[in-house]
């Protein structure tokens, strides 16, 4: 004879079993798979790219040229891929960087050239200024409340026209003593065997990576980049990290004119435009790999890399000089729906991962940096 539970004693609830749980959703044995394609897809398509070509083209693909070639070339991309990855973190776009890197390139020859700067100064001038132009377009953002689109466009045009009245329409032609070694050495030195560019852009890589990733200044940016309004409930001040977020657009587009105009070593009003494309596209495609959902600047070079890679390849092979828009074309529409649909897969999983957790135990909310709600960064 058993005996009948006590009226008082808590029945055993079983254990509730939501679709995180079961197999074949989203938490089960196809969770940490997906999640690693999802992440280092890319990484493998660079890796598959690389055997395709190289088993295409035996002689000219794998060698150290092309390995140059591609870490050399794609230098500039990359920065400036960094340089437009930095605002769309925070949800905003900045399309003068194209016009931004004609002028910066153009005021570094014509300081050189036409003033007679010290090449360092100059630089500095140069890479300040980009900064400068990058508050200017976060505060008519923030400020004047006009959508990111059109006030960079806006800027990005009254840029060019600033690039046309210095030149005068005409390009900036060194004399015949040339431009200074030290300055032209920042792009055409190696170290370690490789172009120094290559470093440059490593270095970038990883300072970003550092501050979006393991500071509270980045997470600040991307609480404001997935809900504003949640940013400003707990006391993040949104405009004034969104005007941060543009000035280090336009410090690291400062930047790459240096490096542009110590690779051309002319000064060309009509260069700058032709590099805005690759740059979203690689700063677009790069928020579906390592951290898919988010923008990422590991995820951007690992873009860019597929890019150059894929190009190289193309050009090797004898394609025509108008598959490289088409190419970069498809490519910003595919990074542009990938993009859209890793954050919406990011969100369905925390919602859903939200609605499956045990009851009875809610959790206070919380600042991007850990503390409680409400506190102000």
């Amino acid at each position: 004879m058993t005996a009948s539970p006590s009226p008082s004693s808590p029945r055993p609830r079983p254990q509730r079993r939501g679709p995180l749980s079961r197999p074949g959703r989203r938490g089960g044995p196809r969770g940490p798979a997906g999640h690693l394609i999802g992440a280092y897809g890319l990484l493998a398509l660079t890796a598959l790219l690389c055997l395709t070509f190289s088993l295409t083209l035996p002689r000219t693909f794998p060698t150290l040229d092309t390995v140059d070639s591609i870490l050399s070339t794609q230098s500039i991309p990359a920065v400036l891929a960094l340089a437009a990855m930095v605002p769309i973190v925070t949800g905003a776009f900045d399309l003068s960087i194209g016009y931004g890197l004609g002028l910066a390139h153009v005021m570094v020859m014509q300081l050189l050239v036409n003033d007679g700067w010290p090449w360092p100064l100059a630089c500095l001038a140069v890479i300040v200024g980009g900064a400068v132009v990058g508050v200017l377009n976060g505060v008519i953002v923030e400020f004047g409340r006009i959508d990111s689109f059109i006030a960079t466009l806006g800027t990005g045009s009254m840029l060019y026209a600033v690039t046309g009245w210095t030149t005068g329409g005409g390009r900036i032609v060194p004399g015949p003593q040339g431009l200074p070694a030290a300055f032209t050495g920042l792009y055409d030195s190696t170290f370690l065997g490789l172009p120094l560019p290559a470093f440059y852009v490593l270095a970038l890589a990883v300072a970003l990576w550092l501050v979006l990733e393991r500071l509270p200044l980045g997470r600040y940016l991307y609480v404001i980049g997935s809900n504003p309004r949640a940013a400003d409930l707990v006391g993040i001040p949104t405009r004034r990290y969104t005007v941060y977020a543009f000035a280090a657009s336009g410090l690291i587009v400062g930047f790459a004119g240096v490096l542009l105009a110590a690779q051309q070593q002319i000064g060309n009003p009509s260069v700058g435009l032709d590099y805005l494309l690759p740059a979203f596209a690689g700063a677009l495609l790069g928020s579906t790999a390592i951290k898919p959902g988010r923008p990422n600047a590991m995820g951007t070079l690992v873009a860019v890399a597929v890019l150059a890679v894929g190009l190289t390849g193309i050009a090797q092979m004898g394609a025509d000089f108008w598959t490289v828009p088409l190419f970069y074309g498809g490519t910003l529409l595919l990074a542009v729906g990938l993009a859209g649909y890793s954050a919406r897969r990011r969100l369905r999983t925390g919602a859903v991962a939200a609605r499956d957790s045990p009851a009875g135990s809610p959790q206070p909310p919380s600042s991007p940096d850990g503390g409680p709600a409400g506190s102000a960064p």
